[in-house]
């Protein structure tokens, strides 16, 4: 066995990639919960990736059959059901780790020098999940299928110049049809995902050369060993965090397959009832809304009353993203060390998020929509106003190590 390990390392160096990057790659030990986020969404990532293969051998993505063929996978092939409630429990799972994920990098800075390219990619692979979540809502060819997509598709065309013809692109018909099935599962199993993958990669890459960040917002040079004095606050990755990022899995499992065998539908939250109705054209449900971790940008674009402005409001609510390194002009990092204005704006974004996101799936009131536009001003404020209060407040200095 030891002639084989020594065999395969001389040409594969497994032994010496585990030692560079685990065993002696350093991190702060204040890493707390939050940071387990990253591992769970790969963990995730995997099931999705797993589950969707076995779906592929039975889906048909044609729209005579695809309804149908979601139904037999649920009915007829053994443990259907239990494949397809992973994939589907999964995509919503994804998205809530991976929004608390993107919480702990705001709550902790992990967006700031050194780390922009780590904090760029990360920011890319979210809008191409949400792009994968939106072609794999229109799969199943359900009514909220159908309807839905029809209506984000028509949001496309109010792009200048190019909206129409890109509309008739992603659509693959001049009008939105079941010609669009096939093109979107292609999307949906091949182009994105593998984009996806890529960008994965650039992320980990950038995390292993700059480092994890650390609730104490403390630099530390993540491939050097500590010094003495320093060994009470630095620990390798590898084992001591590792096996906190096993138990986190193994908790985040058993609440996932608890779901999955007890509320698989949650009541519509993770497989909306109307879905379960094949699409029709010539019945338009009572209210179309979008999957619920889409809703905040559904309700910004309803914010607006002009459509194309709308539009560009609601892409500008995701791209905005990029400029937070420019925009956070703070000396620390860690909400722990920020002052109070600091504090107080990231918990109205908070706010804001949660309620855009439950009156985007709520029938559109005029109180409601009086709500959602107060709510789209305080997602924005956070970042419009971020220059001013993080240069104007007073933080204090975190500790040394």
């Amino acid at each position: 066995m030891r002639k084989l390990s020594l065999w395969v390392n001389q040409r594969l160096p497994i032994s010496a990639f585990y030692k560079q990057h685990f065993k002696r790659f350093y991190v702060h030990t204040s890493l707390n919960f939050w940071y387990a986020t990253g591992a769970i969404a790969f963990l995730v990532f995997a099931i999705q990736i797993f589950t969707g293969i076995f779906l592929m051998m039975y889906y048909i993505p044609t729209e005579d059959q695809a309804f149908s063929s979601v139904e037999m996978i649920m009915r007829d092939v053994n443990y259907g059901w239990l494949i397809r409630y992973m994939h589907v429990v999964g995509a919503s799972s994804f998205f809530i780790i991976i929004y608390l994920h993107v919480w702990k990098a705001l709550m902790y800075g992990s967006y700031k020098e050194p780390r922009e390219l780590l904090w760029f990619s990360g920011v890319l692979v979210l809008i191409l999940l949400m792009a994968v979540a939106f072609t794999g809502y229109v799969l199943p060819w359900g009514q909220m299928s159908y309807w839905a997509s029809k209506v984000i598709i028509s949001f496309v065309t109010v792009i200048p110049y190019v909206g129409e013809s890109l509309a008739i692109w992603l659509q693959g018909d001049f009008t939105f049809s079941g010609v669009v099935i096939p093109r979107f599962y292609a999307y949906h199993v091949v182009a994105l995902p593998l984009i996806i993958i890529f960008l994965i990669g650039i992320h980990i890459i950038a995390l292993h050369v700059v480092g994890s960040n650390n609730p104490e917002g403390i630099l530390i040079n993540p491939h050097q060993q500590p010094k003495k004095h320093e060994r009470s606050a630095i620990r390798p990755f590898s084992p001591y965090y590792i096996v906190k990022d096993y138990f986190a899995a193994t908790v985040f499992l058993l609440i996932y397959f608890l779901i999955i065998f007890y509320f698989p539908t949650l009541n519509g939250f993770f497989l909306e009832h109307i879905n379960q109705e094949p699409a029709n054209m010539f019945v338009t449900p009572a209210q179309i809304h979008p999957v619920w971790y889409l809703a905040p940008y559904s309700s910004i674009l309803r914010a607006v009353p002009s459509k194309g402005l709308g539009v560009f409001v609601m892409f500008a609510a995701i791209l905005i993203f990029f400029f937070l390194p420019w925009l956070d002009r703070s000396p620390v990092r860690s909400i722990r060390y920020k002052g109070i204005l600091s504090k107080l704006f990231l918990s109205l974004f908070l706010i804001s998020v949660i309620g855009l996101g439950v009156l985007g799936l709520l029938k559109v009131t005029d109180d409601g929509l009086i709500l959602t536009r107060i709510f789209t001003c305080g997602y924005f404020s956070y970042f419009l106003f971020m220059p001013f209060y993080t240069k104007l407040e007073k933080c204090t200095s975190p500790p040394c190590l």
